[in-house]
C-alpha cells in the first residue's frame, strides 16, 4: 500500500501512516487507527496511575491501606496478600455477552466489578509506597524502580543504593537528583553521567572523578566548568562555591545552566542503534519515533518507555521483556505475544482489550485473570465458541459504538475511551506528558480530581527549613514541611501550582540520612514537585527537522553564550569555535537529522560526526 496522510480524529492534525505500518495492522489483523500516534498516547496514559497514593479501606475486611486508587474509586480494591489468594475467584464476576449494548458499555460494568490489587508492587520488603516494582528494601516512593535498596523519591531507578531523587538510574549509589545515568558514586545534580565518580552539576559526562560543572568530558578529574586545577587550588574552589547551602547550589546552578550553552549538545542521545530516531535510545534497531527506549529493541514505532528485547510493537508505552507483536497497548511484559488495545498484560498470548491478566492465552474484554484461556467478559467457553463469539463481538462493536461524553464513536481498533478509567487524569502519567487545566481536562471528556481538604497542618514552613543539612535537627523526621509552592509569595510569583503539588510532605530517617551523607540540604518542594522539576530537564517526546549548527571551524552564533567552552574559544559573534577540524572542513556541515531540541532553543545542537569530534 501507499503512504496515506489521514486526519486524526481526535485532534484533527494530519498524520501519515507508511506503508510498513499497514503492514504491521495487517499482520496484527486490525483497522488502521482513526488517531495520530500522540492522542493515542495520551488516551493510553489516562489508564496509569503511578504516582498518586490514597489511604483507603480495602473492600474485604474493611482495614485500611496505601492505594493507587481514591478511596471514591468505584471498584473493590483487595490488599495485595488477598488479591493473589484463592479467597476470591474472577471468573465469578464474569457475564454472558449482552448484543443489545455496547461492548465498551459492558467493560465499564466489568472493571467497576472485579477486583484489584491495591499496590502493584512485588516482593516488596519495607517498601510500602512504592508502584510499579519488584524486589526492592526500604524504599519509599519509588517508582517503576526495581531491585533498589534505600532509596526514595525516584522513578525508573534500577539495582541502586542509598540514592534518591532520581529518574532512569541504573547502578548507583550515594546518588541525588541524576537524570539518565548509569554506574555513579557520590554523584548529585547530573544528566547522562556515566562512571563518575565524587561529581555534582555534570551534563554527558564520562568516567570522570572529583568534578563539578562539567559537560561532554571524560577521563578527566579536578576539574570546575570544564578547567582543569591542580587538586589542592580544586579543593579550594569547591569549597568557595559553598555547595552546602541552598543558597550557593542555586548560585552555581544559574552559573552552569549558562555554561551549559556555550557547548555544542549532541542532535539526540542514540547510542549502539541502527536506524533510529527519537532520543534515549539505546542498541536499538529500526526504532522509529521513540523515546526512553533501552536494550535490544527492534522493529518498534511511536513507542516510549520500553525495551528490553521488544520487538515487532507500534503505538506502545511501558512494555518489553521479550515481549512481541503489540499494538496500542501499555504495561505488557514478560513474554507476551499478540497483545492488542490491552493494560497491564504479564506471561500471556493473544489478549484483546484486557487488563491485568496474566499468565493466560485467547482472552478478550477480561479483567483481572490469572492463568486462563479462552474467556470473553471473564467468562470461560470453549476453543470453538470463543472463536465463534469473539468474530460476532468484533463485528457487533461496529455495528453498535460506543459514545463517549465527547461524541466520539468507539469501535474495534480504538483503545478503551477514558471514562473507563480508575483514575482522574490529574493522577495518571498523561497529566506528565499532555499537561492541561481541569477545564481542559473535563472538555476534552478526563475525569479531574481535586485534592480533598488534607488532615494535617504544617510544623515546619518552607522558608523556615535550615540553609545547611548540618543545622537540621534529628526531631525533622517528626515535622510536616510545607511545601514552597504552597506559599502564597511562590504563588503570586507563579500562580497556582500544576505539579500534581501536595502542599505538605514529611522526610523519613532514611532520607535525612541520605542527605546528610551528600551533604546537601532539606528540601523546600514535596516529592511531586520536585519529580516535575526533573522532568522539565529532559527533552519533549517530539521531532524536528533541523540542519547540523556547526558553521565549518565553529557554530552558528548562540544567543545563550556567555563564557568560553571546554577546550575552544568563544568567538566574537558569540560562536563556539571548534577544537577540531571537522571532514567538511570550512564549509558548514550539510548534515540534517530529526532531533527533540525544537528550532527555537538556545542550545548548539551537533550532528552525531561533529559532535564526536569536539568530545572525543
Amino acid at each position: 500500500m501507499e503512504t496515506e496522510t489521514r486526519a486524526c480524529a481526535n485532534c484533527r492534525q494530519p498524520f501519515t501512516i507508511e506503508p510498513d505500518d499497514f503492514s504491521f495492522y495487517e499482520k496484527m489483523r486490525v483497522p488502521a487507527p482513526t488517531w495520530c500516534p500522540w492522542c493515542q498516547m495520551q488516551r493510553r496514559m489516562c489508564f496509569r496511575n503511578e504516582r498518586t497514593l490514597h489511604k483507603r479501606k480495602e473492600s474485604l475486611r474493611g482495614t485500611e491501606v496505601i492505594s493507587g486508587y481514591a478511596p471514591e474509586v468505584e471498584a473493590p480494591i483487595y490488599t495485595q496478600a488477598d488479591w493473589w489468594s484463592d479467597v476470591w475467584d474472577p471468573a465469578a464476576y464474569g457475564k454472558p455477552y449482552d448484543f443489545a449494548r455496547p461492548f465498551f458499555a459492558q467493560m465499564k460494568d466489568l472493571i467497576r466489578a472485579v477486583p484489584w490489587p491495591a499496590l502493584l508492587n512485588w516482593n516488596a520488603v519495607n517498601s510500602d509506597y512504592c508502584v510499579y516494582t519488584t524486589d526492592n528494601k526500604n524504599c519509599y516512593l519509588v517508582f517503576g524502580g526495581d531491585y533498589n535498596e534505600n532509596c526514595i523519591c525516584s522513578t525508573f531507578n534500577f539495582h541502586t543504593k542509598d540514592s534518591g531523587d532520581l529518574y532512569f538510574v541504573e547502578k548507583g549509589e550515594l546518588c541525588y537528583e541524576l537524570i539518565y545515568s548509569e554506574n555513579c558514586y557520590r554523584v548529585r545534580y547530573g544528566r547522562y553521567v556515566n562512571n563518575c565518580t565524587d561529581c555534582a552539576f555534570m551534563v554527558s559526562c564520562t568516567n570522570c572523578t572529583n568534578c563539578v560543572g562539567c559537560v561532554n568530558l571524560k577521563n578527566a578529574s579536578y576539574c570546575i566548568l570544564n578547567q582543569q586545577y591542580p587538586k589542592e587550588e580544586y579543593e579550594r574552589r569547591v569549597a568557595d562555591l559553598h555547595s552546602d547551602t541552598r543558597a550557593g547550589i542555586e548560585r552555581f546552578r544559574e552559573r552552569f545552566h549558562a555554561f551549559e550553552l556555550t557547548v555544542p549538545v549532541r542532535f539526540a542521545e542514540i547510542y549502539h542503534s541502527t536506524r533510529c530516531t527519537g532520543n534515549n535510545i539505546h542498541n536499538g534497531k529500526n526504532c522509529i519515533n521513540c523515546f526512553e527506549v533501552y536494550e535490544n529493541a527492534e522493529d518498534v514505532k511511536n513507542v516510549i518507555i520500553a525495551g528490553w528485547h521488544l520487538k515487532d510493537a507500534r503505538n506502545a508505552n511501558h512494555a518489553g521483556h521479550k515481549s512481541e507483536l503489540i499494538y496500542d497497548s501499555l504495561i505488557t511484559f514478560d513474554n507476551s505475544q499478540n497483545v492488542r488495545f490491552s493494560a497491564a498484560i504479564s506471561t500471556s498470548q493473544d489478549i484483546e482489550y484486557s487488563f491485568n491478566c496474566r499468565g493466560s492465552r485467547n482472552l478478550f474484554g477480561c479483567v483481572n485473570l490469572k492463568n486462563k484461556q479462552y474467556c470473553i467478559l471473564n467468562v470461560q467457553y470453549s476453543k470453538e465458541e470463543y472463536e465463534a463469539l469473539r468474530a460476532k463481538i468484533v463485528e457487533h462493536m461496529g455495528a453498535m459504538p460506543f459514545t463517549d461524553r465527547r461524541g466520539h464513536r468507539y469501535a474495534y481498533g480504538d483503545f478503551f475511551p477514558p471514562e473507563l478509567s480508575l483514575f482522574a487524569y490529574n493522577e495518571t502519567v498523561a497529566q506528565e506528558y499532555f499537561p492541561l487545566t481541569k477545564e481542559q481536562a473535563l472538555a476534552a471528556g478526563y475525569s479531574w480530581r481535586d485534592a480533598g481538604e488534607r488532615e494535617y497542618a504544617v510544623t515546619l514552613p518552607a522558608e523556615k527549613v535550615p540553609e545547611r543539612i548540618a543545622d537540621v535537627p534529628d526531631t525533622v523526621t517528626s515535622e510536616i514541611i510545607g511545601c514552597d509552592h504552597s506559599t502564597s509569595s511562590w504563588q503570586v510569583t507563579h500562580g497556582q501550582c500544576t505539579e500534581q503539588c501536595t502542599k505538605a510532605f514529611r522526610i523519613v530517617p532514611q532520607e535525612l540520612l541520605l542527605y546528610r551523607q551528600l551533604g546537601v540540604p532539606l528540601p523546600r518542594l514535596c516529592p511531586s514537585c520536585r519529580h516535575y522539576g526533573r522532568m522539565k530537564l529532559r527533552n519533549p517526546i517530539q521531532l524536528w527537522q533541523r540542519q547540523c549548527a556547526c558553521a565549518g571551524s565553529a557554530s552558528l552564533a548562540s544567543s545563550g553564550q556567555t563564557s568560553s567552552p571546554q577546550g575552544g574559544t568563544a568567538s566574537a559573534s558569540g560562536a563556539y569555535v571548534n577544537v577540531a577540524t571537522h571532514p567538511h572542513g570550512a564549509q558548514p556541515c550539510p548534515n540534517k537529522f530529526e532531533t527533540s531540541y525544537s528550532p527555537e532553543r538556545p542550545e548548539i545542537v551537533y550532528c552525531e560526526a561533529c559532535y564526536q569530534q569536539e568530545v572525543a
